[in-house]
């Protein structure tokens, strides 16, 4: 039996479905409150993605997955879906990546890869002496693609800040 928080909403209630984890990244132009609402788990989402990355988190609601490739921002899994769910007035993702302490650059290694993979330059380097230079964001261009995600040797990068909480570098 699946372990989690029981969805309370109108169709989770009745067949014991899971409500999704608020730290799991939702696809693009949705949002927590409107995909528990709404969602009904059909998966036409996922069939739709051409990157592969909308996949089918626990409770059978749709989550996003970085691991493998970025969202080119098609909008293919809005158009798919058959419920009112996606809001494409809204930005894409209500957050931006982090670039956590495992980050080669941090630790001394010559690592730029975040940086050639992001599609909007909003990851760049700050020279230092004595080491590589080091990953800062500017979070005004990130749109939490994920391309730097799938490219980071060290799993050091993860979409976790809130855009309200960013610093705008």
């Amino acid at each position: 039996m699946a372990t989690g928080t029981p969805d309370l909403g109108r169709r989770g209630f009745l067949t014991g479905r899971l409500a999704p984890a608020r730290d799991a990244v939702q696809p693009p132009w949705t949002r927590f409150e409107k995909l528990v609402a709404a969602c009904t788990g059909c998966g036409a989402c996922i069939d739709a993605c051409p990157q592969a990355i909308v996949r089918m988190g626990p409770g059978r609601w749709p989550q996003i997955d970085f691991s493998r490739n970025e969202c080119t921002f098609c909008g293919k899994c809005a158009e798919a879906c058959p419920e009112p769910v996606f809001d494409r007035t809204l930005p894409a993702f209500p957050h931006v990546v982090a670039i956590g302490e495992a980050c080669f650059a941090a630790r001394g290694v010559v690592c730029q890869s975040c940086g050639d993979a992001c599609p909007e330059g909003a990851i760049r380097f700050r020279p230092r002496l004595g080491g590589p230079a080091l990953p800062e964001l500017a979070a005004d261009r990130c749109t939490s693609c994920g391309a730097c995600i799938s490219t980071c040797p060290a799993d050091a990068i993860a979409i976790a800040v809130p855009i309200a909480e960013a610093v705008h570098v």
